[in-house]
């Protein structure tokens, strides 16, 4: 989410510049311990929250996939999913639910498509954009896969956990500090390949997180054509709870077809969120 601990840094392209990003660790020196908090409030954990003391009640929660980075794991995923159904009311629906890094790496990637197959080697259902026909195009065609494949490997990695992808809500953890194209378009599409995937392919809920000035700055206006256009919005950058209550009603979400479902604030270097 929009705090990390981090120990080193790792070169990446950003908006067209080479920036610096804080690298993942499986566990961190300071472990804040954390408030006892109204079962009406929710939080969000991940990597960074690996043996941290965590509290005892919540009124929902949603665990990240990831280790910082959209190609990396949180090695404490089994364990922070296991504390959520303990803390959360097992009558709730949605009250446990994940959250992935999200990227458009283009040159920078690991790996790119060539074609409408994904990583893994799977068929790709349903580009908006037509097909991917050849390595290094980093239009929209190709980031629709680059994403579809970034939702495929992340969904195989839950499953080979144990964990039933299309039980839970994902949200897409859209923020600057990953790797984007200066294409608002194409980061669009990478985006839609994801929300398309767990949607359609693993029949999973979808929603979107960031705030609004970053959003803007990676995706910018989403058309009423795109995937992400009706998809909820879980909004950073509160101040403080009061603040984050207040925002459910007066802040926009991140499309305009969508709707505000979620503010977070932090206290103690803990994510906590608000359903609104």
């Amino acid at each position: 989410m929009m705090r990390r601990w981090i120990t080193r840094t790792l070169p990446v392209l950003v908006m067209g510049a080479v920036l610096s990003i804080l690298a993942p660790q499986a566990a961190f020196a300071a472990k804040p311990v954390a408030p006892t908090t109204p079962t009406a409030v929710g939080i969000d954990v991940s990597w960074p929250q690996c043996g941290a003391a965590l509290p005892t009640s919540a009124g929902f929660a949603i665990i990240g996939v990831n280790g910082g980075v959209a190609n990396t794991w949180n090695p404490c995923l089994v364990d922070q999913l296991a504390w959520a159904k303990r803390v959360t009311p097992a009558s709730s629906a949605n009250a446990v639910g994940l959250y992935v890094n999200t990227a458009n790496a283009a040159a920078q990637a690991s790996w790119w498509p060539s074609s409408n197959t994904t990583k893994n080697g799977t068929a790709v259902v349903g580009n908006p954009y037509g097909s991917c026909t050849r390595a290094a195009d980093y239009g929209p065609a190709c980031t629709f896969v680059y994403g579809y494949s970034l939702a495929v490997e992340d969904v195989a990695q839950v499953r080979s956990l144990g964990i039933a992808a299309e039980a839970y809500r994902w949200w897409l953890d859209v923020e600057t500090g990953n790797t984007w194209q200066s294409s608002r378009q194409a980061n669009t599409a990478a985006l839609e390949g994801m929300a398309v995937y767990l949607g359609t392919q693993v029949g999973a809920s979808v929603g979107v997180y960031s705030t609004g000035a970053q959003w803007s700055t990676i995706a910018g206006t989403t058309p009423s054509t795109s995937a992400l256009y009706a998809l909820p919005s879980w909004l950073a950058g509160s101040s403080s709870e009061k603040d984050a209550r207040a925002r459910c009603g007066t802040a926009a979400p991140l499309t305009a077809g969508g709707r505000v479902a979620i503010t977070q604030f932090v206290v103690r270097q803990l994510d906590y969120d608000i359903a609104c």
